[in-house]
């Protein structure tokens, strides 16, 4: 799977992330944040501008995110960028749902956040035993090196 592969599962398939952020007290924050868009710039939310967190994704500017939904889960971070109101219209249409919990003129509270420059995961155990995509290993050895159970070695081992 490609990079657009992968965004695209957050947001089609898996949608509703996981999102931390760290709070007034130095401690991690976490919250259910939906996953609106994505393109090849990143992937988008929103959330309104009165609430802690847009406070802190304003200041922070860096997000962490994962989601899971039928045995395979995907994990962010990266940089985000507030966009304001771009991008808002094309959510609305694309989550319909978004119109019932802010009807009319509501949404002006809202603002949109581009996830980008991001790093991140992808683990997918519906596959047991898991088999590692040869065209897409580096043979490094690092998932050897790190396997809690052994269970993965290097060629000729």
């Amino acid at each position: 799977m490609e990079r657009n592969d992968y965004l695209k599962m957050l947001v089609e398939e898996m949608h509703s992330t996981t999102m931390a952020t760290i709070g007034a007290d130095g401690h991690p924050q976490t919250r259910v944040i939906d996953m609106m868009l994505w393109d090849k710039k990143g992937v988008y939310f929103l959330t309104a501008k009165g609430k802690a967190f847009y406070a802190q994704l304003m200041e922070q500017g860096y997000v962490a995110i994962s989601a899971t939904k039928d045995k395979k889960a995907v994990s962010l971070r990266g940089r985000i960028q507030n966009i304001h109101s771009e991008k808002l219209d094309e959510i609305f249409g694309k989550n319909p749902y978004m119109q019932k919990i802010y009807p009319g003129d509501t949404r002006a509270a809202l603002e949109v956040f581009r996830v980008y420059e991001a790093e991140g995961e992808y683990f997918d155990i519906t596959r047991i035993p898991a088999v590692i995509d040869q065209h897409q290993c580096l043979h490094c050895g690092r998932c050897a090196e790190t396997c809690p159970r052994g269970t993965i070695r290097k060629r000729g081992q």
